[in-house]
């Protein structure tokens, strides 16, 4: 009996709760009578309100009682209503165009314009606003939605008509391609710290899958010195009111307007130069305190964004107390297209309840984000009740259509015909493109490669075939956890030899295990420099073997592990039997005059001379790595951390055992490093260094393939890691002893090259890089490379520095895909 009256006294409670909410809606519009999108409607006084939907409809629900509402839209004069809430009403309110005027403003010939003097105040106030509010907490919505605004009928050979049917498109491959909502909870201490908890997510057609809205990474602080976003542009935008904002802008003051006692300055901000990463547009600025009252501006290609056309941001800011502001909304409008496709969206961000004063444990902001699958179950009452941006009518057939087009496509039947009809095998398939064999209900996924990808040329096996394949099953989507296994079947057809070997991995609780067997023919470098495929377009073309192999038979069995947050290791231990090959095949399709150089890279001018001989090793490799990362997100899938703004610390101990298994090898090599990648240095783009060194402790007994070695390059396409070197010779500086490398690189992202009017459009980044190696093979070596990158194609020219036996500089321009 206790349980069910305490069950009446629950539901007593709710629906008294429910009782005591009254809802205000209506419609926001202009003079000309249409809809004013994402207009705001606050409480006075606080941050509780929300946002109209892109057709002016708006809800809000408050607790009964007496509210002064204001109404705020960019470019329109406030309207207040006091409003007796004491039970549902509907109030449409039609806003007005705001009116700036100058009035008693002069601007003499040649004199400034008065933008300036307040462009300089709010600069000089700037970091006072930025740092004035320590901590807060508050609630966010955002809502996005992108669509299709025109596509082609087909592309590369594809139908676009039977993709968009599938993905709710109409006949013209036009409509809403992503839509969804999320609500969060937002923590934020300073100077740069958030804990997000995504409360509710909604995407129209998959209801199982969270939403990609983060409300921490839609943060703009137009009181930053510069808003980075790395990948949308390549060099930090420079805020209209940084500290150096006079150096990329022009100011002109539009005129000044009263809002609720406030004077409001309408500034134009207008790009200085043509190639800066900068905004255009207006911000407005309060009289006497210099701080932003709402901010409308625009980034486009001229600015160096990528991948978007357009991007306009508008901000609105609302008072939670005296003198302090906080924004409360945020809008991005964009549109952008490739080839014959063009797309367009916007994203919506409102920001409610702030709480000035939270109680934080500090330990919380390690984890950045938190979404769980309790986000999912959230049903379309709960919607309805708890969303405070109306769907609009286009929005709720998207969700209704997406939704019946989901359960077809989430049924076995559906799957079945969607497999069969792409899982096809004919020649074409095994020839030049592949099989692709899925099965999308059993989460099963199998690749093999064609004929054309698995065949090669060198000398030791001459024509040869390397065909592989590859099965991946997803065992626990819960955790996204996947059994990988791969193997490759190998055959040269001038030396006869046959190779196969196969390797796996999967998970044991928090544990991933890798195993790989069988023999292969493989570089006698082991960072492999140059591609299979390279080697044999310089062999055949120019009759130029840079590629020197040897065989491997081979069993190895790893484990690995994430022992704390940044903390990583893995361990293998390896036998080996390894054997040195000879050049047997010299055949070349052009420069048959040329001679093929030996597969001993120390004798390249005799043949049938050993590098080492046969031998057998067993080894164990430990490595760890640690990256101060402490920060991580948490998915239904499981955690996930986040790189780290510290570099990277990496520890590796190889200790090859003699006698076990026959092992002949006998030596201890410990080697570090220190890297990172892509610093963000604002509007003067990136910079990534690697810092490395090793020493072999103990050489008793080791062998060419056991040494050192390096990436390095002498072709015109290299390998453009962070490590790579590129104009070093594959073999002939790697080393049995001790050693130390360096790798600096600057991204300029477009400093420079943007200021040539022709180049303005191919967004071109400049690359300089500084390359160094010291060994007692090499003495000191260095290289310095000056290139231009686009997007991930990247060209390089380089000289190389080595006074080593008299070695002359190499120049030589160098092409990679980053």
């Amino acid at each position: 009996m206790k349980f069910f009256v305490a069950l009446f006294t629950l539901i007593a409670f709710s629906l008294a709760g429910l009782a005591q909410q009254v809802t205000i809606s209506g419609t926001v519009t202009g003079e000309d009578n249409k809809p004013v999108p994402f207009a705001s409607v606050v409480v006075k006084g606080s941050s509780r309100g929300t946002s109209a939907n892109s057709e002016g409809h708006y809800n809000l629900t408050i607790a009964p009682g007496s509210y002064q509402l204001l109404y705020r839209a960019i470019g329109y004069k406030q309207a207040s209503r006091t409003v007796e809430a004491n039970a549902n009403r509907i109030i449409n309110i039609s806003l007005t165009a705001e009116a700036y005027q100058l009035n008693g403003v002069v601007i003499s010939t040649g004199g400034e314009d008065p933008a300036y003097a307040i462009i300089r105040k709010a600069i000089r106030k700037r970091k006072y606003y930025l740092n004035q509010i320590q901590n807060y907490s508050c609630y966010t919505y955002i809502k996005i939605l992108q669509r299709s605004l025109a596509a082609p009928k087909k592309f590369l050979g594809r139908d676009l008509d039977q993709v968009g049917r599938e993905a709710g498109l109409d006949s013209n491959r036009r409509g809403i391609l992503y839509f969804s909502e999320s609500q969060s909870k937002l923590d934020f201490k300073q100077p740069d710290l958030f804990h997000e908890e995504m409360i509710s997510s909604k995407v129209s057609g998959n209801s199982s899958l969270p939403s990609f809205n983060r409300a921490y990474a839609l943060q703009v602080n137009f009181y930053q010195n510069q808003q980075n976003w790395p990948g949308l542009v390549n060099r930090g935008v420079v805020s209209p009111i940084a500290d150096n904002a006079l150096t990329y802008y022009k100011y002109k003051l539009m005129g000044t307007t009263d809002e609720d006692g406030m004077t409001i300055n309408k500034i134009k901000v207008i790009a200085k130069r043509s190639y800066d990463p900068v905004f255009e547009g207006y911000i407005y600025i309060i009289d006497g305190s210099w701080r932003l009252y709402s901010a409308n501006l625009t980034l486009t290609k001229k600015a160096g964004i990528n991948f978007l056309d357009t991007l306009n941001i508008k901000e609105q800011f609302v008072t939670v107390k005296r003198d302090t502001w906080v924004p409360s909304n945020i809008e991005f409008n964009f549109t952008g297209g490739f080839f014959k496709f063009r797309f367009g969206g916007y994203l919506v961000s409102f920001y409610r309840d702030y709480d000035l004063n939270p109680k934080f444990n500090d330990k919380e902001f390690e984890e950045k984000v938190r979404i769980t699958n309790e986000v999912l179950k959230k049903d379309s009452t709960y919607w309805n009740s708890q969303r405070p941006v109306p769907l609009t009518a286009e929005e709720q057939t998207d969700y209704e259509r997406k939704g019946i087009l989901e359960k077809r496509h989430s049924s076995k039947e559906y799957l079945d015909s969607v497999d069969r009809a792409t899982n096809k095998v004919g020649p074409a398939q095994v020839l030049f493109s592949g099989i692709n064999v899925q099965n999308r209900y059993r989460r099963e996924f199998f690749r093999a490669n064609s004929i054309a990808q698995s065949l090669l040329y060198n000398t030791v096996e001459g024509t040869a075939i390397n065909y592989g394949a590859t099965y991946i099953r997803k065992i626990d989507s819960a955790s996204s956890r996947f059994v990988t296994l791969s193997g490759h079947l190998r055959y040269g057809f001038v030396n006869k030899a046959f190779h196969a070997n196969i390797n796996g991995t999967f998970p044991v609780g928090d544990f991933r295990m890798g195993f790989n067997i069988g023999s292969d023919v493989l570089d006698l470098n082991s960072q492999q420099p140059i591609s299979p495929l390279f080697n044999s377009a310089y062999s055949l073309l120019l009759r130029q073997n840079y590629q020197k192999l040897y065989d491997k038979q081979f069993g190895a069995f790893s484990i690995s592990h994430r022992i704390t947050g940044a903390w990583q290791a893995t361990a293998t231990a390896e036998y080996a039997n390894r054997k040195w090959l000879n050049n047997i095949s010299f055949y070349s399709f052009f420069h048959r005059d040329r001679q093929y150089t030996s597969n001993n890279p120390f004798t390249p001018n005799q043949e049938n001379v050993p590098l080492f001989p046969e031998n057998q090793s067993f080894k164990i490799n430990i490595r760890t790595s640690y990256d101060f990362s402490r920060q991580y997100v948490t998915y239904p899938t499981g955690r996930f951390y986040l790189p780290s703004k510290y570099p990277r610390i990496e520890l590796a101990y190889t200790k090859a055992i003699p006698a076990v298994f026959g092992s002949d090898a006998d030596y201890d090599l410990l080697t570090g490093s220190i890297s990172k990648a892509d610093v963000v240095l604002g509007n003067y783009g990136r910079f990534s260094f690697f810092l490395g060194a090793g020493k072999f402790l103990r050489k008793n007994n080791l062998y060419y393939i056991d040494y050192k070695h390096f990436s390095g390059s002498q072709i015109l396409f290299y390998q453009s890691n962070l490590n790579s070197f590129l104009l070093l010779d594959y073999y002939r500086y790697s080393t049995p002893d001790q050693y130390a490398e360096a790798h600096l690189e600057h991204n300029f992202g477009g400093l420079f090259l943007s200021r040539i009017p022709l180049l303005q459009k191919l967004k071109l980044q400049e690359i300089v890089n500084f390359n160094y190696l010291t060994s007692p093979q090499l003495k000191n070596y260095s290289e310095l490379g000056v290139g231009v990158q686009y997007f991930a194609f990247r060209a390089m020219y380089g000289w190389s520095f080595n006074r080593m036996d008299n070695a002359k500089q190499a120049v030589r321009l160098s092409i990679a895909f980053r």
